[in-house]
């Protein structure tokens, strides 16, 4: 947005200059010849060829003709631009972070397993899970309400009812207080066994989500449900790495479901188990390296949405999510997403394109309307053929804009010359690493308790990172470690502080 009101602000400069003081300065610079007898009349004539020769409009038209072509383009494609300038963040995006949920997958999961506590009745389980998720908007909800309709259970009445985004639902009912929700966050709440833990982490293996459930301090036992990854997500994720972009499932699932599904959509890196505010820190941290799009569909999304430098918003998302979003993918469908990317850079280059139209007239233009080689040459510039110059120069620029409307935004056919380039940026850095560790590197493993998410870890690679001498750190924080590769000596006093002023305790270093 600041770079488009930039510009226009240099094109109104460029106006004052090329109206005002270009003509005024070569009449006076070559008053010798002109305020001669007849010659006052061809400085005139000059200075009118000059003025009609450069007024460049074209600088206006180049970048909100491409810009407006761009949009409407998209806009054809059911993809909503809400702001032009968000088609030029978007042609420089080089990592999107995806939800989950409603957005790789279908958002329609179906209960696919019921395991209920022991010695409670499977009919009770659904019942009161039924009554306590009815009154949630979360596709996962949607599953064990549909379940329940089907068989025909009736919901019991559920007041004081809270969703906590990211955890999981509260409610009172007539036998007491209801809990519904992750295993982390049951746990917190009702104390549950090493069984039930293993069996959630088989469920998250399979691919499913695991939503357990509880009343007062009583476990009832859970409810899995699986959702199915769209058709065309897979395809979209080839296509955007295919292009340069880096693409990083951001969910607030385990991290076991959410490796699953990422596997099935072609996702290398994930980001799993992290809240709503969660989301907006890690695409925070992420902006740090380069333009973050954030993609997703719920209320969840929203701040990482707003935080992002283009929001993405699921067009069957969540009025919430939309509002937040800079794009709305009307069909819902992934394969709007590098659709769009394509359209933006090739508006981009048309924008390009286009300063050389706006400008190529006036170079050659200006030193003949401005008499430059009159001593020399006695050329003039007719103000008729300036005025036609500068006609031509708009006419080119419209014209080339125009070329948008041909171009063809889901043709993935040049989409490898962007796969070419990030594969020899990557081979580079492999160089560069295999040199590093022929050289005098160091490495020092830490052992760090507190870690819970993929946030904990950005948060524990940005505070070792940041120290000198730290040329970078592997962190996971389901192993509690951080691998750190060193290029010179430093004390473990200063790595354990950085980390233990991010509120995690270290425990050993070797």
């Amino acid at each position: 947005r600041h770079n488009s009101e930039l510009r226009n602000s240099l094109n109104a400069i460029l106006k004052v200059i090329s109206i005002i003081i270009v003509p005024l300065g070569a009449m006076l610079f070559y008053k010798q010849y002109y305020f001669v007898g007849d010659n006052i009349r061809d400085s005139v004539v000059n200075m009118v060829a000059a003025v009609l020769g450069m007024i460049p409009e074209g600088l206006v038209l180049l970048t909100s003709v491409a810009l407006t072509l761009g949009a409407l383009k998209l806009a054809q494609k059911k993809t909503l631009v809400q702001e032009l300038y968000c088609i030029e963040t978007l042609a420089r995006v080089d990592t999107l972070c995806l939800d989950k949920t409603g957005t790789i997958t279908k958002g329609e999961p179906r209960v696919t397993d019921i395991l209920p506590a022991e010695g409670v009745p499977e009919e009770r389980l659904l019942t009161l899970a039924y009554s306590l998720e009815k009154n949630s908007e979360h596709p996962l909800a949607g599953a064990v309400v549909a379940y329940a309709g089907e068989k025909q259970l009736r919901a019991e009445e559920v007041t004081e009812f809270q969703a906590l985004p990211g955890n999981g639902l509260l409610g009172r009912s007539r036998d007491g207080l209801l809990t519904g929700g992750s295993f982390a966050y049951i746990s917190s709440k009702i104390p549950l066994s090493a069984d039930t833990e293993e069996k959630v982490k088989q469920l998250a293996g399979e691919g499913k989500t695991p939503l357990l459930f509880g009343i007062d301090n009583q476990f009832l036992g859970m409810i899995a449900v699986a959702d199915v990854v769209k058709e065309d997500s897979t395809e979209a994720v080839k296509e955007l790495t295919d292009m340069g972009i880096r693409v990083i499932m951001l969910t607030g699932d385990n991290e076991r479901t959410a490796r699953a599904v990422a596997a099935r959509a072609g996702i290398t890196e994930v980001i799993a188990g992290v809240l709503p505010d969660g989301k907006e820190q890690v695409v925070r941290s992420l902006k740090e390296e380069g333009r973050v799009a954030m993609a997703g569909d719920g209320i969840n999304d929203a701040p990482a949405l707003t935080r992002a430098d283009v929001g993405i918003a699921i067009g069957a998302g969540t009025d919430v999510a939309i509002d937040a979003a800079d794009v709305v993918l009307m069909k819902s469908s992934l394969k709007d997403i590098p659709a769009a990317v394509r359209l933006s850079r090739a508006t981009l280059r048309n924008i390009h394109e286009n300063l050389f139209w706006a400008f190529i007239y006036n170079i050659i233009g200006i030193p003949l309307a401005a008499g430059v080689w009159i001593p020399l040459f006695h050329w003039q510039l007719n103000p008729m053929f300036g005025a036609a110059a500068m006609s031509l120069s708009s006419f080119c620029v419209v014209t080339n804009a125009l070329r948008l409307n041909l171009f063809k935004v889901y043709d993935s056919s040049h989409d490898g010359k962007q796969k070419g380039r990030r594969q020899a940026a990557e081979e580079s850095i492999k160089n560069k690493n295999i040199k590093k560790e022929e050289g005098n590197e160091m490495k020092k493993t830490m052992k760090i308790e507190g870690m819970m998410c993929g946030h904990c870890e950005a948060a524990v690679k940005k505070a070792l990172e940041a120290v000198d001498g730290v040329e970078s750190a592997l962190v996971s924080h389901e192993k509690g470690s951080a691998e750190v590769t060193l290029t010179k000596e430093v004390a473990d006093d200063v790595l354990k502080k950085a980390v233990e002023d991010k509120d995690y305790k270290v425990t050993a270093i070797d």
